[in-house]
């Protein structure tokens, strides 16, 4: 077999792989800071954190070289600076790809170039040259045998949405129509993504009061804060959802379908000014480790169930030399001399674990005497940096109940619980909660630790299962399978 022919195949199957696995979180490391940190030690950090996808918002060679032979998948940054040069020109544009790109592949392993960052609301005398650069730059990957590995898009903020709610309503601005209509149809010819920067923590700020925090935050809404839209009825339980389902509506008001959502920066600032209240530690950590929970559930958003969108948190570093005011130096978990701020963990802490057979018949649940409000509090610690899977208390799964607080917290806590124990975790939770031989499992809802005919499942901690996630595991095998009747014949012609 040529090996052209070898490589196309061997290509097939990689875009098997990449279709059928999950969303995943990724971070951005930005470079507008006093002291840049040496690209060796931040391969470190990353690879310390199990963190498997890294935005660059440029392509800093000394990175890409530190990156090379770690298997971390790199997004590479045109700067807005260098757009107008890169849009004009179609032989500047070869010229980055083989400089940025061709010279690093295949140690480095190059998937995505974001081409400018925001531009139509913040460089708008550059947004005519915005969709020449894509495809020039496009050209370039063709020509280099690269534009299957390497997709290009533009990240947009959220400003490019006339009005973001409710979701089935939004359409992107009318000012940037042309242009728009322009960048979807390049993404629909390339298969490449609509690159987002969801950022919820403006839309609450900017909202003065409409929204709730605890919305923002993905933590739970008591019963008479529901949000919904008005058009569909659908339920949303965070602002983050809102934004995502906000932009595939405005994509499909410009009559295209099939484009994937990606989120390029998705985060919350840690610390503010006097006037900026939202901006703490505990806000901080909330959100990102709730988004890191709810885009690895893979559950999509209400109005897209079966697509579900990568995140790259925003971001690594502090960057201390951004303007604007005191929150936009402290978007960071981590200082650039290496101190954590907060710690996050990129890996799915929520699926099963196996738990001690000592535990069975043993149950964390919420203290009857415990108030409305210490429980919320649990609660919204126990789903986040507690790291529960409360999956089976969402909204239409079979733990949820709207009217009983108790009882989700009974489920959260036992959940964390069970999780936890054997590394030290315990059932106080300030006092709110207490242990039982009672199993408060009912119906399909099943607490770890049930010894109960519904508890099969030897103690291990029980969610729903999805169809997406059935249908996940299939595929799955299925590709296996392939894989293992194809490699013994590709080597065999070879």
């Amino acid at each position: 077999m040529s090996s052209k022919r070898l490589h196309g195949v061997f290509t097939l199957l990689m875009l098997m792989v990449f279709n059928v696995s999950g969303a995943f979180v990724g971070i951005t490391i930005g470079n507008d800071m006093s002291n840049i940190p040496p690209a060796t030690g931040i391969v470190s950090i990353l690879k310390a954190k199990k963190i498997q996808h890294v935005r660059l918002l440029d392509s800093d060679h000394q990175m890409l070289n530190a990156l090379a032979n770690t298997g971390i998948e790199v997004m590479v940054g045109v700067p807005n600076d260098q757009l107008l040069r890169v849009g004009q020109s179609r032989s500047t544009a070869a010229d980055w790809i083989n400089k940025n790109v061709g010279a690093y592949i295949p140690a480095t392993n190059i998937t995505y170039i974001a081409v400018g960052n925001e531009v139509l609301t913040t460089i708008p005398n550059a947004a005519l040259v915005l969709v020449p650069a894509l495809q020039f730059l496009q050209s370039a990957l063709l020509a280099a045998n690269l534009n299957t590995q390497v997709k290009i898009s533009s990240p947009h903020s959220m400003d490019v949405i006339s009005k973001a709610f409710p979701p089935s309503a939004a359409t992107f601005n009318l000012t940037w129509s042309s242009i728009m209509s322009q960048y979807l149809q390049f993404l629909k010819n390339t298969g490449s993504s609509f690159m987002l920067n969801a950022q919820p923590y403006y839309g609450y700020v900017g909202g003065q009061g409409v929204f709730p925090l605890e919305y923002a935050l993905f933590r739970s809404l008591n019963p008479n804060s529901q949000i919904s839209d008005p058009n569909t009825n659908l339920f949303y339980t965070n602002m983050f959802d809102a934004i995502i389902d906000a932009t595939y509506n405005s994509i499909q008001a410009m009559n295209f379908t099939g484009i994937p959502v990606l989120v390029t920066a998705s985060g919350w600032p840690w610390r503010g000014g006097p006037s900026e209240k939202a901006a703490t530690v505990d806000n901080a950590l909330a959100y990102n480790t709730n988004l890191i929970h709810h885009v690895l559930n893979n559950s999509g958003t209400p109005s897209q169930p079966n697509n579900q969108s990568s995140t790259y948190i925003f971001e690594l570093f502090n960057e201390d030399n951004r303007s604007g005011p005191v929150s936009e130096q402290n978007w960071g978990i981590m200082f650039p001399n290496a101190t954590t701020i907060y710690s996050l963990s990129f890996e799915d802490v929520a699926t099963a674990i196996p738990e001690s057979p000592a535990l069975r018949g043993v149950f964390c649940v919420a203290n009857s005497s415990a108030s409305h409000s210490a429980l919320k509090h649990s609660l919204d610690w126990a789903c986040g940096p507690g790291s529960a899977n409360c999956s089976a208390v969402q909204p239409g799964q079979p733990c949820y109940a709207s009217d009983d607080i108790a009882a989700v917290a009974s489920y959260a806590f036992n959940d964390y619980y069970h999780r936890t124990q054997s590394s030290g975790g315990t059932c106080n939770f300030n006092g709110t909660a207490m242990i039982t031989s009672t199993d408060p499992s009912h119906g399909s809802c099943i607490f770890s630790g049930s010894t109960g005919a519904n508890g099969s499942n030897g103690g291990t901690a029980s969610g729903p299962v999805s169809p997406d996630s059935f249908a996940s595991k299939s595929q799955s095998c299925w590709l296996t399978h392939l894989v293992a009747t194809l490699l013994p014949i590709l080597f065999v012609a070879m």
